[in-house]
């Protein structure tokens, strides 16, 4: 006879429903099951090469074998050191899947750094892209005794003593592998910030949160991708897993294209054109450069609909320049705490009939997904009003959202609440329908006689003079306005610098004591390994720049 629950009891009525657990596994399974045709595109040197994702999945097991015989095992920290490449996501679903966690390091930290994360991370192993082997090699000579294996990955123009070569791993590995059952809340991936401040710190990210940030960023009013795309993420698998879509793509059965280290304008271009990319992802600066070739070249990407651009604001004017070609750019915001994807900008039916309104949410960094909570606060913690005016710190906590960071006790009592909210260091307004706007981070506002200057709010003005290629806005020190902003630019080909036609230029865009007391032109402006300006290394930079003036 069947139990009969009861409430009656005190305690909640149990439901019927089976407890599968959100896992990678159940993502690579159902791509195996669902979607075995479809495509993984994969730059390899010279070549293109193809996969089915049948065809990957076996790679895949082998490289599991291949695991399992160096030694690795659950818990085991696996690094990875590479492109957007087809050996790289296979690491993506074959580490984690045996239980051990992939540590995607960024192929753009200094030497110390990539030390740095190697060894607080533990890593045993070490995955690298034969065209990184100086760099790798750099990061390894610092710490010699570490006893790491090293396997390349495709060719090298320099040898690396004592490196295993990648294929020849996988050639005598079977290609079927008796998956695990790896607990949901165990950790799959670990991703380290990018570090405008201090070093990197760790983010692990579970089996579970991944698979649900999966779930809720594929959404139709999130990033919106379907079975029918055919995807090309610029932004890096080793910056926070290329925004989650690498288990995305898969999850939906979506053709998977990836560019390797070609990431120039014309690479960018050439890809989306032969391999007739619908769907692409990443910063501004990348988009930029491609909207500047395709102007000059009287030329447009037709089969290219969409693009979601994040890692840090993104100029009105890129937006209206890109819906001028026929792209749709579609604003995000997140963090690598968040796994990372946080808001999507897209339109919501109570704005039709209204496109000026439309139009100027769109430039916002949009709604958040409903796996994040959120508050905005003043500095006393009280909640601000959802006006599109009053503005506060942005905490936020969720389903994928980190509650502390990977052993660093110091950096978890700083940014994390005990409950879980985690501060995010970012100024925004929400307006009444939902939508943020980033007005600066914390450490980025300029106060200058008693008031603030959003640093980003004047870096999007600059970015639509005509003769601008890209525009950093941070402040420095002044002896009677405690601080005053600078602005360094890089002029675009054909132009000629004038600093006082340029802030000449800002005179009915922005009020006097917002507009930067200096322009300084250089040829690039330093970011760090994802694309975001370095203002620290700028504000050191120039900091006696007014003292000088005044001496």
């Amino acid at each position: 006879m069947a139990t009969i629950f009861s409430t009656a009891t005190g305690g909640p009525l149990p439901s019927t429903m089976s407890d599968q657990q959100l896992s990678i596994r159940a993502i690579f399974e159902h791509a195996m099951k669902s979607h075995p045709r479809k495509q993984i595109v994969s730059r390899d040197g010279p070549e293109i090469l193809r996969f089915t994702y049948a065809e990957f999945g076996k790679r895949v097991a082998k490289l599991a074998n291949a695991l399992r015989t160096l030694g690795v095992r659950p818990g085991d920290r696996v690094a990875s050191f590479a492109w957007n490449g087809h050996r790289h996501l296979e690491l993506y679903y074959a580490v984690p899947m045996i239980g051990a966690v992939l540590h995607t390091v960024n192929i753009r930290l200094f030497p110390d750094q990539a030390a740095f994360v190697l060894d607080h991370a533990g890593d045993r192993v070490v995955f690298y892209d034969g065209s990184l082997t100086k760099a790798i090699k750099a990061a390894a000579a610092l710490d010699p005794g570490a006893g790491r294996t090293f396997v390349q990955m495709g060719a090298s123009s320099e040898s690396f003593e004592g490196a295993l070569d990648y294929e020849t791993l996988l050639a005598p590995e079977a290609d079927t592998y008796d998956w695990p059952d790896v607990d949901e809340r165990s950790a799959a991936i670990l991703c380290y910030t990018s570090a405008t401040t201090g070093d990197p710190k760790g983010v692990l990210f579970s089996h579970r949160s991944t698979f649900i940030h999966a779930l809720a960023s594929g959404l139709a009013d999130a990033l919106g991708i379907t079975e029918r795309d055919r995807v090309l993420p610029i932004v890096p698998m080793f910056h926070v897993n290329a925004w989650g879509t690498p288990f995305m793509c898969l999850m939906i059965g979506a053709d998977f294209i990836m560019p390797m280290e070609r990431l120039d304008p014309a690479g960018v271009i050439e890809m989306c054109d032969s391999e007739r990319v619908t769907f692409s992802a990443g910063v501004p600066t990348v988009w930029m450069a491609v909207r500047d070739m395709l102007r000059a070249q009287n030329r447009s990407l037709p089969l290219l609909k969409r693009i979601v651009i994040g890692g840090s604001a993104m100029p009105s004017s890129l937006m209206d320049d890109l819906n001028a070609l026929g792209i749709e750019a579609i604003h995000a915001w997140g963090m690598t705490e968040m796994s990372p994807i946080g808001t999507v900008s897209r339109d919501i039916s109570e704005l039709d009939g209204d496109p000026d309104k439309q139009r100027r949410e769109r430039y916002k960094q949009g709604r958040f997904s409903p796996i994040v909570q959120y508050r905005i606060v003043d500095e006393s913690g009280n909640e601000v009003a959802a006006d599109g005016v009053a503005r506060g710190e942005l905490l936020v906590r969720g389903y994928a959202v980190a509650k502390e960071y990977y052993n660093n006790p110091s950096a978890t009592e700083t940014a994390f609440e005990p409950d879980g909210w985690f501060h995010t260091g970012d100024v925004v307004t929400m307006d009444e329908y939902g939508y943020i706007e980033i007005v600066d981070r914390v450490k980025d506002f300029i106060k200058s006689g008693g008031e603030w200057i959003s640093s980003v709010e004047v870096e999007n003005i600059l970015m639509g003079h005509p003769g601008l290629k890209e525009a950093c806005v941070f402040g420095i020190p002044h002896p009677k306005w405690q601080e005053r902003p600078v602005a360094t630019v890089v002029v675009r080909e054909g132009h000629e610098p004038d600093e006082d036609a340029i802030r000449a230029w800002l005179g009915d865009k922005l009020a006097k004591w917002q507009t930067p007391d200096r322009v300084i032109f250089v040829d690039t402006i330093p970011r760090t390994g994802v694309g975001k300006f370095l203002k620290r290394d700028l504000r050191e930079r120039y900091k006696a720049l007014f003292a000088e003036k005044d001496a």
